[in-house]
């Protein structure tokens, strides 16, 4: 397939390109399906110099996000401080990717203006901003003030044991990747609170009580407790979370109507075998006994498959 698509879509010849300084192709091309095909491009803008910058900025208002970035890429790569504002203004975007390269791209550049946005941008949060506007940060020689903005730092490097020996300054830092988008990271974040067992993280801790992961709420049971909960609190805490089991009602009216999809709905794959066997059993019985008859066997039956479903609902964990 991938053959096929290279025959109808030839690599474009970025070399000739760039001779020619063919800005609208070059731009084109950073949204590529062929990954080398966009890092040549990108290459190429950025060695355009001064001549491509002002169809670089232009080109990041594209509806592309591929186009975007790979401008993005390009401008860290010229290190020109023109671009400094526009990328900081990206470190607002809706989307995370084009905010962790803007972080990087200024980084790149080195001009320290951009020092106090990426600091922002430590509190952003997706793991791979924080962790873009760290290594930005380090790479500008910047210097944490204090043993918090010390600790937003490591906490973008996700350096769980460093925070934990730090203590009380790294919980707010650990209450942002406490609500990260990444269950794994919230389970690191929660379970690095429990160690530094402070009541301050109290707070963040009720939260990931509520947490729709199940891993996150037990490792905040864990923590909660190290952080002074009583125990006898935790049940009340616990029962405020979004409820994830599925609807044993539903399931067994699923099952009724039509066999073998209120199991599939409760995540078991052979309900796809039983929806299929029932549809071949009820054209046998119908074109044997009957209408009226088929209903008479079948009705019993659908009626088991709908306690079924809903017994199986309700056993179901709901932690």
């Amino acid at each position: 397939m991938s053959d096929l698509y290279d025959l109808i879509h030839p690599h474009p010849d970025i070399g000739a390109m760039k001779q020619r300084k063919d800005f609208r192709g070059l731009m084109k091309a950073l949204r590529h399906r062929n990954p080398d095909v966009q890092f040549q491009a990108s290459a190429a803008l950025s060695n355009l110099g001064s001549e491509a910058m002002d169809h670089l900025l232009a080109g990041l208002k594209s509806w592309s996000k591929d186009t975007r970035l790979g401008i993005i890429e390009a401008l860290g790569e010229m290190h020109n401080p023109v671009a400094v504002d526009p990328l900081i203004l990206l470190l607002s975007d809706r989307n995370s990717e084009i905010r962790w390269e803007a972080a990087l791209a200024l980084g790149e550049i080195g001009d320290t203006r951009a020092i106090p946005h990426l600091k922002d941008a430590l509190r952003d949060r997706d793991r791979y901003v924080r962790y873009g506007a760290s290594a930005a940060l380090e790479k500008l020689g910047w210097s944490p003030s204090g043993r918090e903005e010390y600790a937003l730092l490591l906490n973008g490097k996700q350096e769980w044991e460093s925070l934990a020996e730090i203590g009380d300054a790294a919980i707010g830092p650990l209450s942002i990747s406490a609500t990260d988008l990444e269950p794994a990271v919230r389970i690191q974040a929660v379970k690095t609170l429990g160690r530094i067992g402070d009541p301050k993280a109290i707070p963040a801790l009720y939260r990931a009580l509520r947490d729709v992961d199940g891993q996150v709420r037990w490792e905040a049971v864990q923590a909660a407790s190290r952080a002074g909960v009583p125990v006898k609190f935790l049940p009340r805490a616990l029962s405020r979370r979004t409820r994830t089991r599925k609807n044993p009602y539903i399931a067994g009216f699923l099952n009724f109507v039509i066999p073998g999809i209120g199991y599939f709905w409760l995540g078991k794959w052979w309900g796809v075998l039983i929806f299929q066997i029932d549809i071949y059993l009820t054209l046998w019985i119908y074109n044997i006994y009957g209408e009226f008859a088929a209903l008479d066997v079948l009705l019993p039956l659908y009626l088991l498959f709908g306690i079924h479903a809903w017994y199986i609902a309700r056993s179901m964990p709901d932690f």
